[in-house]
């Protein structure tokens, strides 16, 4: 358009130079070349102004840009370090899962346990009853034996009578071992000490003996009637000649 204006002004200069135009129409060339000017002066302003929008718009693009890149290496920073902490969480909820189910099979040995430990508690309650049943029930009363009558003496002949006999000597009733208690004898360890032993010192039987040995241990002595070793009575008979020492 500029150049356009500058031809038409040559044109119009060459006219007028030629003396061909008018004044009138000289004059309204060169209002209309100064129109044109004015136009293309505003053409030129409204570019220049153009050209700034269009560069503070690419200097807007690029920070833009810029920000966008920013955000997104943001969002893969937060994406990684969510996937690491989604990781370390998983991993602990696991591990609290192995933690809670070791606690629930302790808990059941431990139960266990404990009801393994009711049974012998109630096992042994029953056999310290039993034990102080034995204990308060009074001793039966233990059988007295005759006493063994003296020896009679024997009546020497008289030399005047030869004929005379001497009459025989009364003899000692037997009397049961296990009734004589024999002083200084040691008390039988009934927890070591054979059938034989048993039979000899004390003076039960033979079955009796064996059934005192098949039901060792004893811990007290009243453990001999609780595991029907022996009868009430041959214990309350026995019973200050026996202990139970390891």
């Amino acid at each position: 358009m500029r150049s356009g204006a500058v031809i038409g002004v040559l044109m119009l200069a060459a006219t007028v130079a030629s003396g061909c135009v008018s004044s009138s129409k000289y004059e309204q060339a060169v209002a209309e070349a100064e129109e044109a000017k004015n136009k293309t002066e505003k053409v030129q302003l409204q570019k220049t102004t153009l050209e700034q929008e269009v560069k503070s718009l690419r200097d807007q693009k690029n920070k833009l840009t810029a920000d966008l890149d920013l955000a997104s290496s943001e969002r893969q920073r937060l994406e990684d370090s969510l996937g690491k902490e989604r990781g370390g969480t998983n991993q602990r909820v696991r591990d609290l899962e192995q933690r809670s189910r070791d606690l629930a099979a302790r808990s059941r040995a431990l139960q266990q346990e404990l009801d393994s430990m009711k049974k012998q508690n109630e096992s042994l309650k029953g056999t310290v009853a039993r034990y102080q049943k034995a204990l308060k029930e009074p001793p039966a009363s233990v059988p007295m034996t005759a006493p063994v009558p003296p020896r009679p003496p024997v009546i020497p002949a008289a030399p005047a009578a030869p004929a005379a006999t001497v009459p025989p000597a009364i003899p000692a009733p037997a009397v049961p071992v296990s009734a004589v208690p024999q002083a200084g004898v040691a008390p039988v360890n009934i927890n070591t000490a054979s059938a034989n032993d048993m039979v000899l010192f004390l003076g039960i039987t033979k079955e009796e003996a064996e059934k005192m040995v098949a039901s060792r241990p004893y811990k007290v002595k009243q453990e001999i009637v609780l595991k029907n070793a022996l009868p009430k009575a041959r214990f309350d008979a026995i019973k200050d000649r026996i202990t139970v020492a390891q």
